[in-house]
Protein backbone atom coordinates (compact mmCIF):
# COMPACT_ATOMS: atom_id res chain seq x y z
CA UNK A 1 0.00 0.00 0.00
CA UNK A 2 1.38 3.36 -0.99
CA UNK A 3 0.09 6.73 0.13
CA UNK A 4 1.88 9.74 -1.22
CA UNK A 5 1.73 13.49 -1.54
CA UNK A 6 4.12 15.04 -4.02
CA UNK A 7 5.41 18.49 -3.15
CA UNK A 8 8.33 19.54 -5.30
CA UNK A 9 10.83 16.77 -4.69
CA UNK A 10 9.35 15.57 -1.41
CA UNK A 11 7.18 12.54 -0.79
CA UNK A 12 5.26 10.88 2.02
CA UNK A 13 4.88 7.14 1.63
CA UNK A 14 3.82 4.11 3.59
CA UNK A 15 6.30 1.27 3.54
CA UNK A 16 7.25 -1.68 5.71
CA UNK A 17 10.63 -2.50 4.16
CA UNK A 18 13.86 -2.14 6.17
CA UNK A 19 17.16 -1.94 4.21
CA UNK A 20 20.50 -2.84 5.80
CA UNK A 21 22.50 -0.39 7.90
CA UNK A 22 25.83 1.25 6.98
CA UNK A 23 28.68 2.93 8.86
CA UNK A 24 28.60 6.71 9.34
CA UNK A 25 30.18 9.66 11.08
CA UNK A 26 28.89 12.73 12.90
CA UNK A 27 30.61 16.04 12.09
CA UNK A 28 30.37 18.11 15.25
CA UNK A 29 32.39 21.02 13.91
CA UNK A 30 29.75 22.04 11.38
CA UNK A 31 26.76 20.39 13.06
CA UNK A 32 26.10 18.46 9.87
CA UNK A 33 25.28 14.80 10.00
CA UNK A 34 26.89 12.78 7.24
CA UNK A 35 26.72 9.21 6.04
CA UNK A 36 29.76 7.15 5.06
CA UNK A 37 31.91 8.11 2.04
CA UNK A 38 30.25 7.32 -1.26
CA UNK A 39 26.73 7.86 0.07
CA UNK A 40 24.54 10.28 -1.87
CA UNK A 41 22.73 11.52 1.22
CA UNK A 42 23.88 14.23 3.57
CA UNK A 43 21.79 15.54 6.44
CA UNK A 44 22.28 19.05 7.78
CA UNK A 45 21.05 19.23 11.36
CA UNK A 46 20.41 22.09 13.78
CA UNK A 47 19.03 21.93 17.31
CA UNK A 48 17.29 25.18 18.30
CA UNK A 49 15.89 26.27 21.67
CA UNK A 50 12.96 28.39 22.91
CA UNK A 51 13.74 29.35 26.50
CA UNK A 52 10.31 30.20 27.94
CA UNK A 53 8.82 26.77 27.29
CA UNK A 54 12.21 25.00 27.20
CA UNK A 55 11.28 23.64 23.78
CA UNK A 56 13.66 22.22 21.20
CA UNK A 57 12.98 22.79 17.52
CA UNK A 58 14.93 20.70 15.01
CA UNK A 59 15.92 21.69 11.49
CA UNK A 60 16.86 18.92 9.06
CA UNK A 61 17.77 19.22 5.39
CA UNK A 62 19.20 17.15 2.57
CA UNK A 63 22.03 19.45 1.50
CA UNK A 64 23.32 16.97 -1.09
CA UNK A 65 20.12 17.44 -3.06
CA UNK A 66 20.03 20.33 -5.58
CA UNK A 67 16.97 21.91 -3.92
CA UNK A 68 18.22 21.41 -0.35
CA UNK A 69 14.73 20.51 0.93
CA UNK A 70 14.26 21.01 4.67
CA UNK A 71 11.80 20.43 7.49
CA UNK A 72 11.26 21.73 11.02
CA UNK A 73 10.15 19.52 13.91
CA UNK A 74 8.16 21.14 16.76
CA UNK A 75 8.50 24.82 15.78
CA UNK A 76 7.35 27.45 18.31
CA UNK A 77 5.34 30.53 17.29
CA UNK A 78 7.69 32.92 19.10
CA UNK A 79 10.78 31.77 17.20
CA UNK A 80 9.35 31.49 13.68
CA UNK A 81 11.29 34.54 12.44
CA UNK A 82 14.53 33.09 13.81
CA UNK A 83 13.84 29.79 12.10
CA UNK A 84 12.95 31.33 8.73
CA UNK A 85 16.07 33.50 8.84
CA UNK A 86 18.25 30.47 9.49
CA UNK A 87 16.63 28.53 6.64
CA UNK A 88 17.34 31.42 4.27
CA UNK A 89 20.91 31.88 5.48
CA UNK A 90 21.64 28.21 4.87
CA UNK A 91 20.10 28.32 1.39
CA UNK A 92 17.45 25.71 2.20
CA UNK A 93 13.94 25.16 0.86
CA UNK A 94 11.53 24.59 3.75
CA UNK A 95 8.81 22.16 2.70
CA UNK A 96 7.42 20.69 5.94
CA UNK A 97 6.68 21.80 9.52
CA UNK A 98 6.00 18.82 11.80
CA UNK A 99 4.62 18.42 15.30
CA UNK A 100 5.25 15.37 17.46
CA UNK A 101 1.94 15.98 19.27
CA UNK A 102 -0.56 18.64 20.35
CA UNK A 103 1.55 20.66 22.76
CA UNK A 104 0.11 22.07 25.98
CA UNK A 105 2.94 24.42 26.97
CA UNK A 106 3.41 26.52 23.83
CA UNK A 107 1.69 27.42 20.58
CA UNK A 108 3.11 25.65 17.56
CA UNK A 109 4.78 27.74 14.89
CA UNK A 110 3.32 25.78 11.99
CA UNK A 111 0.54 28.29 11.31
CA UNK A 112 2.87 31.28 11.19
CA UNK A 113 5.39 29.37 9.09
CA UNK A 114 2.72 28.72 6.48
CA UNK A 115 1.98 32.43 6.20
CA UNK A 116 5.63 33.50 6.04
CA UNK A 117 7.07 30.72 3.92
CA UNK A 118 4.60 29.89 1.15
CA UNK A 119 4.55 26.26 0.11
CA UNK A 120 5.27 24.87 3.58
CA UNK A 121 2.90 22.09 4.62
CA UNK A 122 2.07 21.24 8.22
CA UNK A 123 2.13 17.65 9.51
CA UNK A 124 0.71 15.98 12.61
CA UNK A 125 -0.62 12.53 13.45
CA UNK A 126 -4.14 11.57 12.44
CA UNK A 127 -4.62 10.14 15.94
CA UNK A 128 -4.17 13.61 17.47
CA UNK A 129 -7.58 14.57 16.01
CA UNK A 130 -6.17 17.99 15.17
CA UNK A 131 -5.83 19.81 11.86
CA UNK A 132 -2.85 19.97 9.52
CA UNK A 133 -2.18 19.81 5.80
CA UNK A 134 -0.99 16.21 6.07
CA UNK A 135 -2.15 13.70 8.69
CA UNK A 136 0.32 10.87 9.16
CA UNK A 137 0.10 7.40 10.69
CA UNK A 138 2.50 4.78 12.02
CA UNK A 139 4.62 3.34 9.23
CA UNK A 140 4.47 6.43 7.03
CA UNK A 141 7.70 7.87 5.65
CA UNK A 142 8.20 11.61 5.26
CA UNK A 143 10.63 12.19 2.41
CA UNK A 144 12.72 15.33 1.95
CA UNK A 145 15.10 14.98 -0.95
CA UNK A 146 16.81 11.59 -0.72
CA UNK A 147 16.31 11.36 3.04
CA UNK A 148 13.25 10.36 5.03
CA UNK A 149 11.78 10.15 8.51
CA UNK A 150 9.93 7.06 9.67
CA UNK A 151 6.78 7.66 11.73
CA UNK A 152 6.33 5.61 14.91
CA UNK A 153 3.19 5.87 17.04
CA UNK A 154 4.18 6.56 20.66
CA UNK A 155 0.97 7.58 22.48
CA UNK A 156 0.77 7.92 26.24
CA UNK A 157 1.82 11.49 26.96
CA UNK A 158 -1.07 12.47 24.72
CA UNK A 159 -3.41 10.44 22.57
CA UNK A 160 -1.67 11.26 19.29
CA UNK A 161 2.06 11.37 20.07
CA UNK A 162 4.46 10.15 17.40
CA UNK A 163 8.23 9.77 17.23
CA UNK A 164 10.07 10.65 14.03
CA UNK A 165 13.10 8.46 13.31
CA UNK A 166 15.66 9.03 10.57
CA UNK A 167 15.71 6.38 7.88
CA UNK A 168 17.18 2.91 8.08
CA UNK A 169 19.30 2.14 5.03
CA UNK A 170 22.71 2.43 3.34
CA UNK A 171 21.89 5.86 1.91
CA UNK A 172 20.56 7.26 5.22
CA UNK A 173 22.61 8.87 8.03
CA UNK A 174 23.85 6.65 10.85
CA UNK A 175 23.55 6.36 13.77
CA UNK A 176 19.83 6.95 13.53
CA UNK A 177 18.13 9.87 15.29
CA UNK A 178 14.80 9.70 17.14
CA UNK A 179 12.79 12.86 17.74
CA UNK A 180 10.71 11.63 20.65
CA UNK A 181 8.58 14.64 21.54
CA UNK A 182 7.57 14.24 25.19
CA UNK A 183 7.42 10.44 25.10
CA UNK A 184 11.05 10.17 26.18
CA UNK A 185 12.85 13.11 27.75
CA UNK A 186 16.49 12.87 28.79
CA UNK A 187 16.39 10.85 32.03
CA UNK A 188 12.61 11.29 32.20
CA UNK A 189 9.36 11.35 30.22
CA UNK A 190 6.29 13.47 29.65
CA UNK A 191 3.39 13.49 32.09
CA UNK A 192 0.31 11.37 31.41
CA UNK A 193 -2.52 13.07 33.30
CA UNK A 194 -4.33 15.00 30.53
CA UNK A 195 -5.07 15.06 26.76
CA UNK A 196 -5.89 11.36 26.69
CA UNK A 197 -2.65 10.42 28.43
CA UNK A 198 -2.05 6.96 29.85
CA UNK A 199 0.96 5.82 31.85
CA UNK A 200 0.41 2.21 30.77
CA UNK A 201 0.24 3.22 27.12
CA UNK A 202 3.30 5.44 27.38
CA UNK A 203 5.35 2.68 29.00
CA UNK A 204 4.39 0.19 26.31
CA UNK A 205 4.98 2.74 23.53
CA UNK A 206 8.50 3.49 24.71
CA UNK A 207 9.46 -0.14 25.22
CA UNK A 208 8.13 -1.30 21.85
CA UNK A 209 8.78 1.67 19.58
CA UNK A 210 11.79 3.56 21.02
CA UNK A 211 13.79 1.16 23.17
CA UNK A 212 13.56 -1.36 20.32
CA UNK A 213 15.75 0.91 18.17
CA UNK A 214 19.52 0.30 17.98
CA UNK A 215 21.18 1.38 21.23
CA UNK A 216 23.32 3.98 19.46
CA UNK A 217 20.21 5.76 18.15
CA UNK A 218 20.41 9.39 19.29
CA UNK A 219 17.42 10.71 21.24
CA UNK A 220 16.35 14.31 20.73
CA UNK A 221 13.37 15.28 22.95
CA UNK A 222 10.92 18.15 22.57
CA UNK A 223 11.98 19.67 25.90
CA UNK A 224 14.75 19.76 28.44
CA UNK A 225 14.79 21.59 31.77
CA UNK A 226 18.25 20.66 33.04
CA UNK A 227 20.55 21.68 30.19
CA UNK A 228 20.81 18.33 28.41
CA UNK A 229 20.71 18.36 24.62
CA UNK A 230 20.93 14.75 23.44
CA UNK A 231 20.92 11.21 24.76
CA UNK A 232 20.76 7.74 23.22
CA UNK A 233 18.52 4.71 23.41
CA UNK A 234 21.25 2.82 25.26
CA UNK A 235 21.71 5.59 27.83
CA UNK A 236 18.01 5.92 28.55
CA UNK A 237 17.61 2.15 28.90
CA UNK A 238 20.25 2.31 31.64
CA UNK A 239 19.72 5.64 33.36
CA UNK A 240 16.18 6.94 32.77
CA UNK A 241 14.80 7.42 36.27
CA UNK A 242 11.28 6.39 35.28
CA UNK A 243 11.43 4.19 32.21
CA UNK A 244 13.99 1.76 33.65
CA UNK A 245 11.43 0.64 36.24
CA UNK A 246 8.91 -2.15 35.69
CA UNK A 247 5.49 -1.17 34.38
CA UNK A 248 3.69 -1.18 37.75
CA UNK A 249 6.36 0.96 39.41
CA UNK A 250 6.30 3.33 36.45
CA UNK A 251 2.50 3.71 36.70
CA UNK A 252 2.82 4.44 40.41
CA UNK A 253 5.45 7.12 39.79
CA UNK A 254 3.35 8.81 37.12
CA UNK A 255 0.17 8.72 39.22
CA UNK A 256 1.89 10.51 42.11
CA UNK A 257 3.70 13.36 40.34
CA UNK A 258 1.09 15.91 41.51
CA UNK A 259 2.16 18.48 38.93
CA UNK A 260 0.24 21.72 38.30
CA UNK A 261 -1.26 22.10 34.86
CA UNK A 262 0.92 23.95 32.33
CA UNK A 263 0.24 27.69 32.43
CA UNK A 264 -0.32 27.78 28.67
CA UNK A 265 -2.68 24.82 28.38
CA UNK A 266 -5.92 26.80 27.95
CA UNK A 267 -4.37 28.83 25.13
CA UNK A 268 -1.98 26.34 23.58
CA UNK A 269 -4.19 23.27 23.17
CA UNK A 270 -7.10 25.01 21.34
CA UNK A 271 -4.64 26.81 19.06
CA UNK A 272 -2.62 23.69 18.38
CA UNK A 273 -5.72 21.70 17.50
CA UNK A 274 -6.03 23.95 14.45
CA UNK A 275 -2.35 23.94 13.47
CA UNK A 276 -1.42 26.98 15.55
CA UNK A 277 -1.99 30.55 14.41
CA UNK A 278 -3.47 30.51 10.91
CA UNK A 279 -4.43 34.17 10.54
CA UNK A 280 -1.78 35.99 8.48
CA UNK A 281 -2.19 39.04 10.72
CA UNK A 282 -1.75 37.02 13.91
CA UNK A 283 1.31 37.41 16.06
CA UNK A 284 2.89 35.09 18.64
CA UNK A 285 1.11 35.00 21.97
CA UNK A 286 3.21 36.58 24.70
CA UNK A 287 3.19 34.67 27.96
CA UNK A 288 5.23 34.41 31.10
CA UNK A 289 7.69 31.57 31.54
CA UNK A 290 6.21 28.22 32.61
Amino acid sequence: MLRSHLLGLSLITRSHTRPQLSFARFQFSTMSYTTSPGSSAKLLFRQLFEKESSTYTYLLADVAHPDKPALLIDPVDKTVDRDITLVKELGLKLIYALNTHVHADHVTGTGLLKTKAPGVRSIISKASQSKADLLIEAGDKIHFGNLFLEVRATPGHTLGCVTYVTGDGPDQPQPRMAFTGDAVLIRGCGRTDFQGGSSQQLYQSVQSQIFSLPKDTLIYPAHDYKGFTVSSVGEEMLYNSRLTKNEETFKSIMENLNLPYPKMIDIAVPANMVCGLQDSSAKPIETSSN
